[in-house]
């Protein structure tokens, strides 16, 4: 019987038939995604121009393509209007995300996209410090307005 390995003597002899991005269809419904409701309370000072800085270092989620936990400190800047984020339902909001399948771009964009719409911050950054994975670190930031 032939060993099927010594019939492939270069690996340019190897076809691979065309197939569909094998990322395809694993995040179609990210900006649809129902997460617990971030819940703020009334800023008594919406006159003044402040910042508040937040840092969660226990963030995880699951990379959608291998099941793999990922671990990451998610830093959030934002200038309060007439509200400001609850951080009790901020913490339950991150915890939300430890079984769930989402790339780390998306994560950041949905924290802001969901802050923004919680509290109506006059301005807001987030910044995922994703740790090393494949020997890259990953850091994503994204910013309101735009």
């Amino acid at each position: 019987m032939k060993n099927p390995k010594s019939e492939i003597r270069n690996p340019k002899q190897i076809q691979n038939p065309k197939s569909q991005n094998s990322y395809e269809g694993l995040q179609e419904n990210i900006r649809r995604l129902k997460t617990p409701k971030i819940e703020t309370w009334e800023n008594q000072y919406p006159d003044k121009d402040y910042d508040i800085h937040l840092e969660f270092p226990e963030f995880t989620c699951i990379c959608p393509k291998t099941g793999l936990p990922d671990f990451a400190t998610i830093i959030i800047d934002y200038t309060p209007d007439k509200d400001c984020i609850e951080l009790k339902s901020l913490k339950e909001y991150f915890i939300s995300y430890r079984n769930l399948g989402i790339f780390h771009e998306h994560a950041v964009n949905k924290i802001l996209e969901d802050l923004v719409a919680a509290c109506k911050p006059h301005s807001a950054k987030v910044i995922g410090v994703f740790n090393v994975r494949g020997g890259i670190k990953t850091t994503v930031s994204a910013e309101y307005p735009q």
